[in-house]
């Protein structure tokens, strides 16, 4: 399906993107800290709230 050339650069295309994502935040990490504060309980409650609609789906189905 893929050839030995496609895994190649496919393999050496993730490590210098993940190289480069790790590279970028480290460079934003003071910005993220003085304006995303508080950020996880943002995400906390999203989770939360998909959470309650599957119980709700659960229970109602019953």
């Amino acid at each position: 399906m893929f050839t030995t050339g496609q895994w190649v650069f496919a393999g050496l295309f993730l490590v210098a993107f993940i190289i480069a994502m790790i590279y970028a935040y480290g460079k934003d990490k003071a910005l993220h800290n003085k304006f995303y504060k508080g950020n996880y309980k943002i995400l906390l409650g999203f989770f939360g709230f998909i959470l309650l609609l599957f119980l709700i789906k659960i229970f109602l189905k019953h």
